[in-house]
């Protein structure tokens, strides 16, 4: 939990207090990620060296394995009931009329609804946490949340992604029984953040609703409830999957992570303090994808590879030792400085100064750095790099933050996302996403962030699993943030927490996906082995997704690749290093070191 001293400190933050307050509560109270105790600020991002991921002595408990069932009549699913929560539909869905990545999905049964129907007596629209269910007829005990990204407003269908991008293979095909909520709102724009309970949906209280309905329903159709359950998601997905961690760590067995924003609020703040950063140096003022070209990233991204590359034994476009990266690497040094204009050929020397404070850390008015410093990598030069930073900090963060975490919120009319972004005070911003009234009394901080989640203690104590990924080229989550927060967690475990969690980075990867990189990949079917055998993955294997690829082609693989390069991703701080021989296509000739 929240030290109550700091969650109340928090609540009572008014959107006037001066910057130096803002950062003294967010420091002291963990500034929102809850790594650090009240008076111990958590590490700099990247500052903590390598922990210990030798299992330690203590043994934990093993789940043991689901044991299936066969559905029942489909049909007769539609006279379910339960508290707050309407039926729509229950619809028997042939094998095949559903396909994933070309693979024809088995009969199952969709199941449509809505809980807690409801108009706000705020801004006067309909509210309702809304979701879809698929249920196998050919169940395997398993129960999957599957945790949608973005402002969430939509039921995405309910096949359960196993991780990376376009995967291969889905939870529900695999026979498990699967859930997508649009987490209590029905548009994907963020002005239902002007509702006060459509906020608290959002942040984690649609997971309390849905996740004992879902046990119900599945135990209504099968005649028994889940043996085992599992919660994943990437991006927004990732972040509602850290705070379950942390606020359910009961109701789920194993926790799927990929890219996870769970400092969202931060991060979206950090993004628009870049954006007002490249629009500083921007050739166009108001586009700042003109303050650092498709070239300018490009050379950065070759000079990134010209000193990181071999750091693992192979040339092969991929930086698998990241840290050992960051220190090899330095803009000043290894990117030429424009003596004239700019050309793609160099940075001018305001550039670097900007560019190299937003890899360090996005810092507010007085300097201080309040989100996560970004690895540089060799993804940086892709068109999805560049949408986040570019485009995405105009149209999505500006609105995010305008009207689903400023206290108060931003007036809806004449709102323009693009100036919010580009003239918004980074200061005020802060204060606001920190502040309460009498409308709105949680602040961003508290119910978007996993409540201290570095203390998962409850969940490993119960046999409960965490796998984490993240991409090393991420632009909007930094993997430099999720790897701090593993260490953190490690060392609340005695300097390993490798015997309930791990974490693997995706080098090259962009956010959940894309990117010079091996990302596809299937993280749940070594997860249910590690929850229910014991068998924990010290590497997971991923795949390039080149030309023919069944789940859609990556258009950044490059085309020295194979279109099937495989690499080993590693259980953190192990990276995987070339053994000397044999083909770099291969993830066989790589050894997690």
């Amino acid at each position: 939990m929240v030290p109550f001293r700091c969650a109340r400190r928090r609540h009572r933050l008014k959107a006037s207090a001066s910057l130096v307050l803002v950062a003294a509560l967010l420091s002291a109270c963990g500034g929102g990620s809850g790594g650090g105790s009240a008076s111990t600020p958590p590490p700099a991002s990247g500052g903590s060296p390598p922990v210990d991921t030798t299992p330690p002595a203590e043994t934990l408990p093993v789940l043991g394995a689901a044991t299936g069932a066969t559905l029942g009549d489909c049909a007769a699913l539609a006279g379910f009931t339960f508290a707050n929560t309407t039926l729509t539909a229950a619809t028997p869905i042939a094998a095949g009329t559903l396909t994933v990545a070309g693979k024809a999905v088995p009969a199952h049964c969709q199941v449509r609804g809505s809980m807690y129907q409801r108009t706000s007596a705020v801004d006067g629209q309909n509210y309702a946490v809304g979701f879809e269910m698929r249920l196998p007829q050919n169940w395997n005990g398993r129960f999957f949340y599957q945790a949608n990204g973005g402002v969430d407003g939509s039921v995405a269908t309910a096949t359960g992604p196993v991780g990376g991008g376009g995967p291969l293979n889905n939870a529900l095909a695999m026979g498990f029984a699967v859930i997508s909520s649009d987490a209590g709102h029905s548009a994907p724009t963020p002005f239902f953040g002007l509702d006060p309970q459509a906020r608290l949906d959002y942040g984690y209280q649609a997971v309390a609703k849905l996740t004992p309905m879902a046990k119900a329903l599945i135990a209504s159709a099968y005649g028994k409830g889940p043996d085992r359950s599992y919660f994943g998601g990437c991006s927004n997905g990732g972040r509602h999957t850290m705070v379950a961690m942390s606020r359910y760590p009961d109701d789920y067995d194993g926790f799927l992570v990929g890219d996870p924003g769970f400092r969202l609020p931060l991060a979206a703040a950090a993004n628009i303090v870049g954006a007002q950063n490249y629009n500083a140096v921007a050739t166009t003022p108001g586009s700042p994808g003109t303050g650092f070209t498709q070239a300018e990233r490009t050379l950065v991204s070759q000079a990134v590879l010209a000193k990181c590359d071999a750091l693992d034994g192979a040339a092969d476009g991929l930086v698998q030792d990241v840290s050992a990266c960051q220190a090899a690497f330095n803009l000043d040094r290894d990117v030429p400085t424009c003596a004239t204009s700019r050309d793609g050929t160099c940075l001018s020397a305001d550039q670097k100064q900007r560019i190299g404070q937003l890899f360090a850390g996005a810092v507010d008015g007085g300097g201080r750095k309040f989100y996560s410093s970004f690895p540089f990598d060799a993804g940086l030069g892709t068109n999805g790099w560049a949408a986040w930073k570019f485009s995405n900090s105009l149209n999505l963060d500006s609105g995010a933050v305008g009207f689903i975490w400023q206290v108060p919120p931003e007036a809806q009319a004449g709102f323009v996302g693009a100036t919010f972004t580009l003239t918004a005070n980074i200061d005020s911003i802060l204060a606001k996403i920190t502040s309460t009234n009498a409308t709105y009394t949680e602040n961003s901080l508290s119910f978007m962030t996993p409540p201290n989640p570095s203390d998962l203690s409850r969940l490993k104590k119960r046999g409960a699993k965490v796998m984490a990924y993240h991409g090393t080229s991420d632009p909007i989550f930094s993997s430099d943030d999720t790897k701090r927060w593993y260490e953190e967690l490690a060392a609340a475990n005695g300097g390993s927490a490798s015997n309930f969690a791990r974490y693997y980075q995706v080098p090259g990867m962009n956010h959940c996906s894309g990117g010079p990189a091996t990302d596809q990949f299937d993280m749940l079917t070594p997860l249910v082995n590690w929850v229910e055998k014991g068998v924990a993955a010290d590497s997971v294997v991923a795949t390039a997704r080149g030309t023919g690829n069944a789940a859609g082609a990556n258009t950044d693989v490059p085309a020295t690749w194979a279109a099937d390069r495989s690499r080993p991703l590693c259980a953190y701080p192990k990276v995987a290093r070339y053994k000397g021989s044999g083909s770099i296509e291969l993830a066989e000739n790589f050894a997690c070191q």
